[in-house]
């Protein structure tokens, strides 16, 4: 849930700033529909995922926030937890 929210804003944010920028406004001041598309297709079609973990790593965190909260075992600790206990959640 909340943590692939976060990889999906990280990876789309790194996307945009891939964007080439002066190129993109040339296509776009020359009505270069079709280059101006690939420019950006160009930027989201990139794997910024190696590009992410090595940034997360740099500060300590790990490069692969999903496997580590796999690893962690934190689910099976709040499943076995709330065992006939309350559901959590909005309405709860």
């Amino acid at each position: 849930g909340q943590i692939r929210s976060v990889l999906n804003v990280q990876e789309m944010t790194a996307r945009a700033l891939l964007v080439d920028t002066a190129a993109l406004d040339a296509a776009q001041n020359t009505g270069d529909v079709l280059g101006a598309n690939g420019i950006l297709m160009d930027a989201f079609y990139t794997d910024v995922r190696p590009a992410l973990a090595a940034w997360r790593e740099t500060r300590g965190l790990p490069g692969d926030p999903m496997a580590a909260y796999a690893a962690s075992g934190y689910q099976a600790r709040i499943a076995t937890d709330r065992v006939g206990g309350v559901q959590a959640g909005w309405g709860a």
